[in-house]
């Protein structure tokens, strides 16, 4: 895209990019569309999954509070009905459900009710509607009381499936920030507390390098997973903790995101000469690359990060890095005409023939959204606060 300007990116984003995908996203059986085939045609699938239901939820409910867009809400109002219709027909939102609600794969999966949560937050920002703060109290009980774990936040699902994850742990940090903003409950400012000082007693070693894989009692896996380093998420919790800082109070986030931000800028950007220097997927904790393609998602989280920066470290350089990094994912990943993207890159910067799911939509817009937040930008439709 030519103008990456806050009133250019302010067009693209509520003016081609949302509503690209409130029609391509539609799903004549009710809805979305999970997965499109990497040049954009969807794939069939008989049911919905809770993640992208949620996701999407999310991202168009979000849309319509900055846009004032009708046609958006409307498209959030159609993944909260069925969330709404999952959860009333099993008790729970299950991780795969028909349109009809019942569920296809019955199991509560911690990773996508933090989603079905942090969608709440956003539609019930958008609509005012109760029956999203009735779901969200709902899917929490059913978390604490179904999902606690021994030593320290929550398991993977309701089998008990090893190895834990930070992962998500950490969308749900995102999503208790979300509710927190969303109505001041005490529950979710002390539920994110909880989230943040796990990550630190657990997650993120001496070495302020944040872990991925972990046994029953956090200690990180044997072997290659146990020393796997995620750059994509390192910079996701850098803004996070930011977030969590400027909600909270709490000063020891600070300085959480900076060992993670040092690591992220050292190791996790590609600088391999004639290879593009974007994000890399995975890396040793001394920066050897052990994935070395690049997933469209840790470019936005980079971009994140580096507004998190500008706005609460005082890193006036770091908006200018955001742009350039902004300017090398449209360039590398996204069709600005369409709305599609290549989903991953090989590392000389090739497309791979992978399929495109529409969940990551969230990412992009949540990127796009946290920079027309922070960067100075003109005022009118989408220039809201997010």
């Amino acid at each position: 895209m030519r103008d990456l300007s806050p009133s250019g990116l302010q067009r693209w984003t509520h003016g081609t990019l949302i509503p690209a995908w409130i029609e391509r996203g539609r799903a004549r059986e009710g809805g979305y569309v999970e997965e499109f085939t990497p040049d954009g045609r969807p794939l069939a699938a008989p049911d919905r999954s809770a993640l992208t239901t949620a996701r999407l939820t999310y991202t168009f409910s979000h849309a319509a509070r900055l846009s004032g867009d009708a046609a958006a809400l409307e498209a959030a109002r159609r993944g909260f009905d069925l969330l709404l219709k999952a959860q009333a027909a099993n008790g729970h939102v299950p991780k795969r459900f028909f349109p009809d609600g019942a569920a296809s794969v019955p199991r509560r999966d911690l990773y996508d009710l933090a989603f079905v949560l942090f969608a709440c937050a956003h539609y019930h920002r958008a609509t005012g509607e109760a029956a999203a703060i009735r779901l969200a109290e709902a899917t929490m009980d059913g978390i604490e009381t179904g999902l606690a774990a021994p030593f320290g936040g929550y398991a993977e699902d309701d089998l008990g499936t090893l190895p834990r994850r930070q992962n998500p742990h950490m969308h749900l940090l995102e999503a208790f920030h979300a509710l927190a903003e969303a109505t001041g409950s005490q529950r979710w400012f002390d539920a994110a507390d909880r989230i943040v000082r796990l990550a630190a007693e657990r997650f993120i070693d001496a070495g302020g390098t944040l872990g991925e894989f972990f046994d029953a009692q956090w200690r990180p896996v044997p072997g290659a997973a146990g020393r796997l380093r995620e750059p994509g998420h390192q910079f996701e919790w850098v803004w996070l903790l930011h977030h969590h800082q400027r909600l909270t109070g709490w000063e020891p986030a600070r300085r959480l995101a900076d060992g993670l931000h040092r690591f992220g800028l050292a190791q996790g950007l590609d600088r391999e000469p004639g290879c593009p220097p974007l994000v890399l997927d995975g890396v040793e904790t001394d920066g050897t690359p052990v994935a070395a393609t690049k997933l469209l998602w840790p470019q936005t989280e980079f971009v994140k990060a580096l507004g998190a920066r500008f706005e609460f470290a005082g890193e006036a350089e770091a908006a200018d890095r955001l742009t350039h990094h902004l300017g090398l994912t449209f360039a590398h990943f996204i069709d600005a005409r369409t709305g599609l993207w290549h989903n991953q890159l090989d590392r000389a910067g090739t497309p791979l023939p992978v399929a495109l799911p529409a969940r990551v939509l969230y990412h992009l817009f949540l990127c796009l959204a946290e920079t027309l937040r922070v960067l100075p930008q003109p005022s009118g439709p989408g220039g809201q606060a997010a």
